[in-house]
């Protein structure tokens, strides 16, 4: 089974081409800036005699970008099929599925529906997912569409740890709580991590996704327990343009100082905010060199991000009464090893130990347990992969639809 899978934003679209029966991906690609100066990449790792890099294409809609994908998949010099025949299913990328969704679904015109009705919680990226849907509906009329939310792993989490302490009305009326993020990323590294404490019966893990979008989950025998995102991608930790969790008053008092709108203060509280707010970058590469020369607002910004990252590891360990492993995931999770050493140096007091050769080596794709044989929590760097995590689900469901 070849399952094709889909990221559609809302100026681009990411594909990846994956045979299940290895789970290797056959080719990946992007379309970007889709309605203006489109341009295409598509690569193909087994052979880049087949490559494309950054061609101009003239994009107007998603559904053109979707077309240009079948047909370099299937083209003769840069493809790695024959027909389009040969795409078995379509896995979608979704972002919210507000409380109506707790799994991966078969889209079907309710799911779409439904999908419509999460666009207030996700105003950049449902309408864009959508259109992505509809993009492959309309060119791959046979082929089965699924649909896997960002939302969908974290709707195990107790009330208590989803609601607002907010008139109860506003959760009745309008369905604000904790709804979390990044969910296929953390079920991905929390299975692994799984998998490398032994399958484990009853196992307490937090996962921590970081990257210019960061999130932190509990997860508890495989369960999303409790997660720092909320309503929408920016509360808790700091990001890359997002401030992540502040004082709430903080908003009605810079919207007077600055005269800002509501939409005008979310913008920089979404968009002007995080590590580019504080040193005017969000590339924790830079700012990375920025604080080994000297810097004080990139060195800043990493012992803010340290401290955030002990407190919500700390917390979600006493919450669940103890923690067998902590995983780091993510663009910076992964290649970043002085904030793995930093965090872990901090949580000494519960028994963490990482061996810090091994840590410094585990970036670029390298991944395994970096703490020492008698840490009492196992640490481990995971290379997180939403997209084979979309396929898989794409698959179980197709099979057993």
């Amino acid at each position: 089974m070849k399952i094709l899978v889909i990221n559609a934003g809302s100026s681009s679209l990411k594909y990846q081409l994956i045979d299940m029966e290895t789970e290797h991906v056959l080719a990946k690609g992007i379309c970007e800036q889709i309605g203006t100066d489109s341009t295409f990449t598509h690569k193909v790792e087994s052979d880049p005699s087949k490559n494309i890099k950054d061609m101009s294409y003239p994009m107007p809609d998603h559904a053109t970008a979707i077309q240009l994908v079948i047909d370099t998949l299937t083209d003769k010099e840069h493809g790695v099929i024959g027909s389009m025949s040969e795409i078995d299913a379509v896995g979608h990328r979704v972002l919210h599925g507000a409380e109506k969704f707790c799994g991966s679904v078969l889209v079907t015109d309710e799911v779409e529906e439904a999908i419509k009705e999460c666009f207030e919680w996700g105003p950049l990226h449902n309408p864009a997912n959508l259109t992505g849907i509809k993009a492959c509906q309309k060119i791959m009329k046979d082929v089965p569409q699924v649909a896997v939310f960002d939302t969908g792993f974290h709707q195990t989490m107790p009330d208590y740890a989803y609601m607002y302490a907010l008139p109860y009305e506003y959760y009745e009326k309008y369905g604000i709580r904790r709804y979390g993020f990044h969910g296929t990323s953390h079920r991905f590294v929390s299975m692994k991590a799984n998998e490398l404490l032994g399958n484990p019966e009853h196992s307490k893990i937090v996962t921590c996704h970081l990257g210019n979008g960061s999130s932190i989950s509990a997860v508890m025998d495989g369960k999303c327990f409790d997660t720092t995102m909320g309503v929408t991608p920016l509360e808790g930790i700091m990001m890359g343009t997002r401030c992540g969790s502040i004082d709430p008053a903080i908003v009605p008092i810079i919207m007077k100082k600055e005269n800002l709108t509501p939409d005008e203060v979310d913008t920089v509280m979404n968009k002007k905010s995080g590590m580019l707010g504080l040193t005017g970058t969000s590339d924790n590469r830079t700012i990375e060199q920025r604080a080994k020369d000297g810097d004080e607002r990139a060195k800043l910004v990493e012992s803010m991000l340290c401290h955030q990252l002990t407190k919500y590891i700390g917390g979600f360990a006493a919450a669940m009464g103890g923690l067998d492993a902590i995983v780091f995931t993510g663009g910076i999770g992964e290649n970043n090893p002085q904030y793995r050493d930093r965090v872990c140096d901090k949580l000494d007091f519960m028994g963490v130990k990482i061996d810090y050769d091994i840590n410094n080596k585990y970036r670029k794709g390298l991944e395994g347990e970096i703490s020492t044989p008698d840490s009492k929590v196992k640490v481990y760097v995971v290379c997180t992969n939403e997209e084979l995590m979309i396929a898989r689900d794409t698959k179980e469901i197709v099979e057993n639809k």
